[in-house]
């Protein structure tokens, strides 16, 4: 990967303003593309952008191939002839994301897209939609899973009718028949959401900003990955599986976290060549300029529990493909440009694949302070192979974070800066952009300054998450003009 030092902006499309509800590939997006490149960046970090399953976790999808049509811009549907001007908006909140709300009323308008565009589309239009289906192996796959779950009430497919669940032949092609305008509706939403992305990327990259993506390392049981490839997976012969995803006990957590993701038979990843990750990763880097891949850690070794565990205390350390993976991967995609997610419990094995490939590691300045002058996220000990952040999606705001330590503890962090505190958020985004790391992302809530309220995601627990938006008036002149000046200050400035 060539290096240059750069910066930029962790911001997810959902959380972006406008109107439908939640953000969308829309005006909103390329105005948000605008400040990066006013305010100099180079990077813009978004979480996985497939269609999210119950709990809107962009980290729990229904596919590791599809897009979310919830990101789909209706107006742009609209300019192009399959939604009528009275069809394409909606009064939904817009603070934060109603799911529920916004789910109902934005599938029902893509469906009616879809149904005027089947009618009424020129000949041209519909060519161009045919070519991206005989071109996109996973789709039909995905459009029958998706239309299925519809047809059964969104149970998983475990609890379909078995010929579907164990994918016999000809209850694939009558089903896939006697559902052809649902199909026909997820294949529209899949296209219109890679046009709609595609050019929003291809926006960005003009005005020199790079996407990087998120990759989660694990797929979903209700998924269509699983249902579509049930031998790449460790189930038993009912589908059901055998042992799944978590990380052991630690600091945070006595009894661990039991994910419950279905755990990859790597040797029969192996036997095929690793086929279906190339396929991924080759996906993936059509939509993004890089990838950041979610627990990189579990490549090297992973946790695996017992399906019947209800916590991850017993469960064991696993090897995984290691090298093999990245060297089968690299021999089919040629460079690999990814960063590692080496959070938690890293062993020395795990750095020496993450630094055999050249893969830049991560490092999260609110997990600096508080063990002395060797902790390895401290700015003093960076390395130029890594990214650094304020924090991730997964952390408190960096004003919520400082205001929620202890007084010994904030003190400790002032004493390190040399500052009093009145603005220890914005010292701790130029403390990331002076690092000697190669690259430095902030969270979007960071440079607004916002307390715990903006924060995205609060691991463990259930409720609330993944529904922050950004306010109308975030992208401003002023705040553009400020984060250029430190941009500029630290050597990050694009050429």
């Amino acid at each position: 990967m060539v290096r240059k030092r750069k910066s930029g902006v962790l911001l997810h499309p959902t959380s972006l303003p406008g109107p439908g509800g939640i953000g969308s590939f829309g005006e909103e997006a390329k105005r948000f593309v605008d400040f990066l490149h006013k305010s100099g960046q180079s990077l813009w970090q978004i979480l996985p952008l497939g269609p999210t399953a119950y709990g809107n976790s962009p980290y729990s999808c229904y596919s590791a191939f599809a897009g979310n049509p919830l990101l789909i811009n209706l107006e742009m549907l609209q300019a192009e002839g399959d939604l009528l001007p009275e069809e394409a908006g909606a009064e939904l909140d817009s603070e934060r994301v109603d799911y529920g709300a916004t789910e109902t009323y934005k599938k029902a308008r893509l469906k009616e897209a879809a149904a005027r565009f089947f009618v009424e589309a020129p000949q041209k239009r519909k060519e161009e939609f045919w070519h991206f289906c005989d071109t996109t192996f996973w789709l039909h796959d995905y459009a029958l899973f998706m239309a299925l779950k519809e047809q059964f009430k969104e149970v998983s497919w475990k609890e379909w009718p078995d010929a579907l669940a164990n994918r016999d032949a000809e209850a694939l092609s009558s089903w896939s028949e006697k559902l052809g305008t649902a199909i026909g509706e997820q294949k529209y939403m899949q296209w219109q959401f890679s046009r709609q992305w595609k050019q929003l990327k291809t926006y960005a990259n003009v005005l020199g900003i790079s996407i990087v993506g998120d990759l989660p390392i694990f797929v979903a049981y209700d998924s269509a990955d699983v249902w579509a490839n049930p031998h790449l997976f460790h189930l038993d012969e009912k589908g059901v599986p055998i042992v799944v995803a978590g990380v052991p006990p630690d600091y945070f957590s006595k009894t661990g976290q039991l994910w419950g993701n279905p755990l990859y038979n790597w040797d029969k990843m192996a036997e095929q060549g690793y086929g279906w990750w190339i396929a991924r990763l080759r996906n993936d880097l059509s939509l993004y300029d890089m990838v950041r891949i979610d627990h990189f850690r579990g490549f090297e070794a992973f946790w695996e529990v017992p399906m019947w565990e209800k916590t991850a205390i017993n469960g064991r350390w696993v090897k995984g493909p290691g090298e093999a993976l990245f060297h089968a991967l690299r021999n089919a995609l040629g460079s690999l440009p990814i960063i590692a997610e080496d959070l938690g419990i890293i062993t020395a094995e795990v750095e020496a694949l993450r630094d055999q490939f050249g893969l830049p590691g991560m490092k999260i300045l609110q997990f600096a302070f508080g063990s002395g002058p060797d902790n390895p996220y401290l700015p003093h000990n960076h390395v130029r192979s890594c990214v650094v952040y304020t924090g991730t999606h997964d952390n408190d705001t960096t004003a919520g974070w400082f205001h929620s330590l202890k007084a010994k503890e904030q003190k400790g962090v002032l004493s390190y800066f040399d500052r009093d505190g009145n603005d220890i958020v914005w010292q701790m985004v130029k403390c990331a952009l002076s690092s000697v790391a190669d690259y430095a992302i902030i969270p979007m809530q960071d440079l607004l300054e916002l307390p715990s309220s903006g924060r995205m995601n609060v691991p463990g627990v259930a409720g609330g998450n993944w529904s922050w938006r950004c306010p109308a008036d975030a992208f401003s002149g002023r705040l553009a003009t400020k984060l250029a000046r430190a941009t500029e200050l630290y050597g990050r400035l694009p050429d």
